[in-house]
């Protein structure tokens, strides 16, 4: 393997559209999502560890996952984790991440990538991050790996290329917003239209020349503790200092503003799993297309459901379509997949009333 080659786990999200399952304190990136024996974040490190070393993959959390971080993945030592003393979105922490990389080593090229994906093809993924560290150990780029849209997503935010770019690795035109339903419709149609995944591969250099350029109050807060990364004085220098960051994406602290952003179209399958009704996807289904996790169903009359309890739990479903049924410990949810994005909000009155 490769010493130069370093990865990001972010892993502070909440994935409160998964309320019950998800909380605060178990977020969804614990948990055996998809009923296969491994959680999440235990499912990408152990994918990224096929390229790179593991003891050059850091895990960027926010500190109260620590211990929880530690436990799922044994091969980590507490010096991998990365952790934020308070929210600042994924500049802030991005930064700092690359810093103390930098610091281990100066030649390091690095992808950041999401804790809590769904992703099908293994190979196929390692191969695209391969063929983005090449290109980013050659130019100083900064890269993405864009999804190919497989149906108008309101939900996700797009990356824009030249149609007429015939080179596997495109120059990115911009990127754009959520849309709505009809702009979603005309950028599939344009076919030079990629989900943004949020993955990012970059060399240590160019990314830093970025934040200097794009974000120079923010570099030199955190290029201020610089001789204290990876030594006993760090924590007390983020636990001051964190909290000045701006409050801002990657997104739009670098990849909007940078003229040297590239996207390679990945060849694998990926999912965000965002919500119930994205895991319904990814999961097998019964001839009524209902999806099942742990729980031992007897079902009539039921279609497009997906139902999760905690282990060997028996349920019964007479005459329910398309509904999100989730037990867990004192809460049972049943809701209507089509306003699963709501859950949000329901999650922050029951938790209020709690």
């Amino acid at each position: 393997m490769n010493e130069n080659y370093y990865a990001v786990l972010m892993a502070g999200g909440v994935g409160s559209r998964f309320w019950p399952v998800s909380t605060v304190q178990f977020p969804k990136q614990f948990h055996d999502m998809l009923g296969t024996g491994e959680t999440l974040i235990q499912k990408t490190f152990s994918r990224l560890s096929k390229l790179i070393p593991k003891e050059n993959i850091l895990v960027l959390t926010n500190d109260i996952y620590n211990d929880l971080v530690l436990e799922q993945l044994p091969d980590l030592c507490p010096e991998q984790m990365v952790l934020e003393p308070a929210m600042r979105n994924t500049a802030p922490c991005i930064l700092y991440a690359t810093l103390k990389i930098k610091k281990l080593n100066p030649n390091a090229v690095m992808v950041v990538a999401p804790s809590d994906h769904w992703i099908e093809d293994e190979d196929a993924f390692l191969d695209n991050v391969q063929k983005a560290f090449d290109c980013a150990l050659k130019q100083e780029v900064l890269m993405t790996l864009g999804i190919q849209p497989t149906f108008p997503n309101t939900g996700y935010g797009y990356i824009e290329y030249n149609k007429q770019d015939t080179n596997l690795i495109k120059k990115v035109s911009q990127f754009r917003e959520k849309p709505d339903y009809k702009t979603a419709k005309e950028f599939l149609n344009s076919g030079n239209f990629l989900w943004n995944a949020g993955i990012f591969i970059w060399t240590v250099e160019s990314v830093l020349n970025a934040f200097v350029k794009f974000q120079p109050k923010m570099y030199e807060l955190f290029d201020a503790g610089y001789e204290h990364y990876n030594n006993p004085e760090e924590k007390e220098f983020i636990e001051e200092n964190y909290v000045k960051a701006d409050n801002i994406s990657i997104d739009y602290a670098l990849m909007e503003n940078a003229e040297n952003v590239y996207v390679l179209p990945a060849s694998f399958d990926w999912n965000d799993l965002g919500t119930w009704g994205s895991l319904h996807e990814k999961l097998g289904k019964d001839e009524n297309n209902n999806a099942v996790v742990n729980a031992r169903v007897f079902l009539e009359n039921a279609t497009n459901n997906i139902i999760r309890t905690d282990s060997d739990k028996t349920v019964v479903i007479d005459g329910l379509d398309n509904y999100i049924v989730v037990d867990r410990d004192d809460i049972l949810l049943i809701y209507p997949k089509e306003k699963e994005q709501e859950i949000k909000k329901i999650t922050a009155i029951v938790t209020k009333n709690q």
